[in-house]
């Protein structure tokens, strides 16, 4: 009998919906052919909703996530105008909200671009790089730095509380006028968590691709107070991890290595503003956002959500890249394999890595974005079918 797991998903706003679509087509394949079953719950959310409801999402949304859900797919949240009265973004609560009330402390990004993928810097097929040395994965703290107020915020108001209480400063030195800020805090414990887990990482790279592994510290020591404990903290995770290499950079210096130097990275910790800013970027290496996965870690929950966000003037068009959700499923079958101690789901895993793999490399139909002209239904469908062929192989029907 295959293992059940529960799996939530959020459609969100504009091309949210469209790209869940394809990546739902990819997981009623598993569910008929493959090893584990994914029993899906679908709770609508986001900017459009709240316009329409005047809720981000349904009374019990967030108890459901948190008490029934063994993984959450978010398409993307965000749309024009939807605002709460506080200024924040409408439907914060199905995506900030539970990255918070979760605790999802890491933000996996891997970087990796696949033979047959546009280069998004010079538009070539084959870069200036050996496209297989492009293949990085950036770990973005998650809970704390600048994004921690609209955290808790979003947080609280998903779980029904009040909105917190602004810390209230009087007067900034040397400044006159309308101030606006945010505070940064930065916490030896989150930062702990979020380095261990990046060695952590690394250290399965390196039996999985069996080549030597370095972690990059990445941040802004040099000027913020947060960023030296962040770096101290590294310093001392990295000397239990005698077989990992470690480097460190400025996070302007990093950018540059980015476009200089792809090929020697391998895994990153970042603080979280940073990271927001530096996978955005590493994600032309890759092809573009329409590419970009990512995970989000706690120790009892996990959320996964293309990178790309929801938008809205592609809405409707059938025409954006569904890769991004496909991948995101990838990494939400290999999640519930590391954590279950579940082979049949890391195979799933598998199978779905090589299934984008050979639709890429073998010429499958591919959106404008990556240099293609077919819909996002007709790349979904193609992976999907891919998928089927290489189950059916494996068990034999």
């Amino acid at each position: 009998m295959s293992q059940r797991y529960r799996l939530t998903i959020l459609p969100g706003d504009g091309t949210g919906p469209e790209v869940v679509e394809e990546a739902k087509r990819v997981v009623s394949v598993f569910n008929e052919l493959g090893p584990i079953t994914l029993d899906t719950t679908e709770i609508p959310c986001g900017g459009k909703f709240y316009q329409d409801t005047g809720e981000e999402w349904p009374t019990g949304s967030f108890e459901h996530c948190r008490d029934n859900s063994d993984a959450i797919l978010v398409g993307a949240v965000g749309w024009p105008g939807a605002r709460l009265p506080n200024g924040d973004v409408a439907g914060g609560q199905a995506l900030l909200g539970l990255r918070s009330g979760l605790d999802l402390f890491a933000n996996i990004r891997p970087v990796k671009l696949y033979p047959g993928v546009k280069h998004k810097v010079n538009g070539s097929f084959k870069s200036v790089w050996d496209s297989d040395s492009v293949d990085m994965v950036l770990i973005r703290e998650n809970t704390e730095g600048l994004y921690h107020s609209l955290l808790r915020r979003s947080s609280r108001a998903a779980q029904g509380g009040e909105k917190d209480e602004p810390i209230v400063i009087e007067k900034f030195p040397g400044l006159d006028g309308e101030i606006a800020w945010d505070l940064r805090p930065i916490s030896r414990n989150g930062s702990e968590r979020v380095v261990r887990f990046a060695f952590e990482l690394a250290s399965r790279r390196k039996q999985q691709l069996n080549r030597s592994q370095k972690v990059t510290c990445v941040d802004k020591s040099n000027v913020t107070r947060g960023c030296r404990l962040f770096r101290q903290v590294f310093r001392e995770v990295a000397s239990e991890f005698s077989g990992i290499e470690t480097d460190e950079a400025f996070i302007d210096a990093f950018t540059m290595w980015l476009a200089r130097s792809p090929e020697d990275i391998d895994v990153v910790v970042l603080p979280n503003m940073f990271g927001d800013i530096a996978t955005d970027l590493a994600s032309v290496l890759q092809g573009g956002m329409g590419m970009a996965a990512s995970a989000n870690i706690g120790e009892s929950h996990m959320l996964f959500e293309p990178v790309h966000g929801s938008s809205p003037k592609h809405s409707g068009q059938n025409k954006v890249n569904p890769i991004a959700a496909i991948s995101s499923t990838q990494l939400l079958f290999e999640y519930l394999g590391l954590r279950n101690q579940d082979d049949s789901a890391t195979m799933c895993a598998e199978i779905l890595e090589k299934a984008i793999c050979e639709h890429l490399v073998e010429g499958g139909p591919i959106t404008y974005d990556i240099g293609g002209s077919a819909s996002t239904s007709d790349v979904g469908k193609g992976i999907a079918e891919r998928c089927a062929r290489i189950l059916r192989e494996t068990s034999g029907i």
